[in-house]
């Protein structure tokens, strides 16, 4: 993995720091952006992902007068010279930086030496040190893994850091039942099948299978559904299912269907195409023009995939291609997926790193945490050569039990690759930029209109949803300079229990005072984790719905906890709930009224309308796993005999949550009240 020139002080360059900040500034002053908290797992999980150690060296330098180079001076007198992995804490325990090395005693020599030239925010991690802890490893390669594993736990304030790291889907055609179902997975690959990815996104998975039951017929529904039918679904009638739950279809012929989607997602597009035409040509001979006619959609299903596919290469059979591009201080890496020859998508990281580092370095940097937890094709195509390429190939390898090459080519098919990631690069950090520019005017403008003490950081929206009183749930989400920071976004299942129904005022009330309380008082277990001080914990503004009692009772909340900094405001819906004729209120104010077309009204609507929409999906999962729980037994007027009607009818629970108040009222037995009663019971309308 290719470090940044904190690993390697002798030889970096002396840089001026992006901020201006000199050695002896504060470190509490330089701070990383949020990052998701589901990241950070229980030490016991934690430790089963690491590789073994040989020993734990524990702290040293840990006389509370060391700092800066005294402190790394004491770590080197008991530093091991093999290979291991080194962090660095402030005096509050916080992780400044976790680094590697092939020989530790080596590595933090050059930290110690006052007279080596290094860049600002080197000078700046030695002066806030005050404890090195050191773990020995085997390898170096042992090394490496341990490093990526530890910055995406731990978040040091001084390494590059991989953010938006959600795992990727892949398609699994089963292998555990006579009729294999196609669906969307995620996470462990523990059910038997065949796995195919992975995918950029949810969205090209679900349009990539929707392609393939309209050219392969293979059904998507439960194996519980499947036992249950005694009739085809709709999915049979509008010729996207074969039916073999009722029989519509031989295994022979099933069979068939499963092996032609097994080859094309497999890399054999042309030859089941061939294979397809053949059978239209013969069909359409003997004048079996129905039977002609739906091998041609199959064709045009197949053909429209390989269309959304965009660049497919002709020589690369597997291959993730990676690239870089720097631009006003900010990263963008562009990940573009090769599989069985097929694109199967691309996605844009924007990794936290300060403006001193260079592209190599955050590549390298992001690679080996990208790798920490997903399988490595055997090919990584890069836009950089990064200065170990050689030791993280041989990191992969070992990991993946097979050969893995990473390369930066020069010529070829897979530098067409590369060049045309790095042209999505360039265009995703612009657009990115751009936003980022058009949100900070948003919050400037907020900050002027509003009378704000400066431009707001983060802005907390509060909203809370029930059905009289039941599943109540609360919800913040959360904005920043770049837009909503969705893995800050938090909900609140209400627990007090002497809550009025439907008390909107008590609800709001548990909420507000979990989450400033957790504020002013964190958890324990948060010591040694760094803080992400860049992207601030306290909001600069808190807005909640309703009018003036909504904001003097939250008023009131705010003053018993003690919070006299953070501005306050609340949006109160105009007549007949049209957008563009909201109220606002603050503390000490007259009310605010904006104009329909102000961009701050825009801004503020859009915040509301995102808390509005987060807690409705909140309340709806809270209240989708009661049904399961309860079944039918909790609507009134069902008894014994509808419920195995509806059963026998439509299969499963969810099927008649699904159904429309037409289909219900097909069932036997069920009325016209009765289906609206059912419709009504799966489809509630939250407050």
């Amino acid at each position: 993995m290719a470090h940044d020139s904190t690993d390697n002080p002798d030889d970096a360059r002396a840089r001026k720091s992006p901020r201006g900040t000199t050695a002896d500034a504060p470190p509490e002053s330089l701070a990383p952006p949020d990052l998701d908290p589901a990241t950070t797992a229980g030490e016991d999980e934690d430790d089963a992902l690491l590789p073994d150690i040989l020993e734990e060296s524990g702290a040293v330098g840990e006389e509370p007068l060391a700092t800066g180079h005294e402190a790394i001076e004491r770590a080197v007198r008991l530093a091991p010279t093999s290979p291991g992995v080194y962090r660095m804490l402030s005096a509050n325990a916080d992780v400044l930086y976790v680094g590697k090395a092939k020989n530790v005693k080596k590595r933090l020599s050059n930290y110690a030496r006052q007279s080596a030239p290094q860049p600002a925010r080197i000078l700046r991690m030695i002066a806030a040190t005050v404890t090195v802890e050191i773990v020995s490893t085997n390898t170096e390669t042992e090394a490496l893994l341990l490093e990526a594993n530890l910055i995406k736990q731990l978040r040091p304030r001084f390494n590059v850091q991989l953010r938006d790291d959600k795992s990727f889907p892949y398609i699994l055609i089963t292998g555990d039942h006579w009729a294999p179902q196609i669906l969307k997975h995620r996470g462990a690959q523990s059910r038997p099948g065949r796995y195919f990815g992975p995918f950029a996104s949810a969205g090209a998975v679900n349009r990539t299978i929707t392609a393939l039951q309209r050219a392969f017929l293979i059904r998507s529904c439960t194996d519980s559904f499947f036992e249950s039918r005694s009739r085809p679904c709709l999915l049979y009638q509008i010729r996207r299912c074969a039916g073999p739950c009722t029989r519509e279809i031989d295994f022979p012929g099933y069979t068939t269907l499963v092996r032609e989607a097994t080859d094309f997602l497999s890399g054999k597009s042309q030859a089941v195409k061939q294979e397809l035409a053949g059978e239209m040509e013969k069909a359409s001979g003997e004048l079996e023009f129905e039977t002609a006619a739906l091998y041609r959609d199959r064709l045009a299903a197949l053909s429209a995939i390989q269309s959304q596919q965009g660049i497919n290469p002709r020589t690369v059979e597997e291959a993730d291609v990676f690239a870089i591009h720097q631009e006003g201080g900010f990263s963008c890496v562009e990940v573009f997926f090769f599989r069985t020859g097929q694109n199967w998508g691309n996605r844009a990281y924007f990794p936290r790193a300060e403006k001193t580092y260079t592209p190599e370095e955050v590549l390298g940097s992001f690679l080996a945490q990208f790798y920490d937890d997903k399988p490595p094709p055997k090919n990584i195509l890069l836009s950089h050569e990064i200065e170990e390429s050689e030791l993280l190939a041989n990191a992969l390898s070992i990991k993946a039990g097979h050969k893995i090459e990473v390369t930066a080519p020069k010529r070829g098919e897979k530098k067409e690759l590369v060049a045309h990631a790095l042209t999505n690069a360039r265009e995703a950090l612009g657009r990115k930029l751009a936003d980022t520019a058009t949100q900070s005017r948003l919050l400037d403008a907020m900050a002027t209109t509003l009378s704000l003490p400066h431009s707001p950081k983060r802005i907390e929206v509060y909203d809370n949803s029930h059905i009289q009183g039941t599943n109540a749930v609360g919800a913040m989400i959360v904005a920043g300079p770049d837009g909503f920071v969705k893995n800050q976004y938090r909900k609140f299942n209400i627990k007090s229990e002497g809550l009025t129904p439907g008390d909107d005022y008590g609800m709001m009330k548990e909420v507000l005072e979990r989450r400033f309380k957790r504020l002013i008082n964190p958890p324990e277990d948060a010591a040694g984790k760094a803080k992400d001080d860049d992207f601030p914990q306290w909001p600069d503004l808190v807005i909640i719905d309703g009018g003036r009692g909504q904001l003097n009772a939250v008023r009131e909340i705010f003053t018993n906890l003690g919070l006299t900094q953070v501005s306050l405001m609340s949006v109160a819906k105009g007549p007949d709930r049209d957008a563009g004729r909201e109220t606002l209120f603050m503390p000490e104010r007259e009310a605010i009224k904006l104009e329909p077309r102000d961009p701050v009204l825009y801004f503020i609507q859009r915040l509301r309308d995102e808390a509005h929409r987060f807690v409705i999906g909140s309340h709806r999962k809270l209240r989708k796993k009661d049904i399961r729980e309860a079944g039918l037994q909790e609507i009134p007027g069902i008894g014994p005999s509808r419920k195995r009607a509806l059963l026998h009818h439509f299969g499963t629970l969810k099927e008649i949550e699904r159904a429309s108040i037409a289909d219900l009222g097909k069932v036997p037995g069920v009325s016209a009240e009765s289906a609206r009663r059912i419709f009504d019971y799966f489809h509630p309308q939250p407050g």
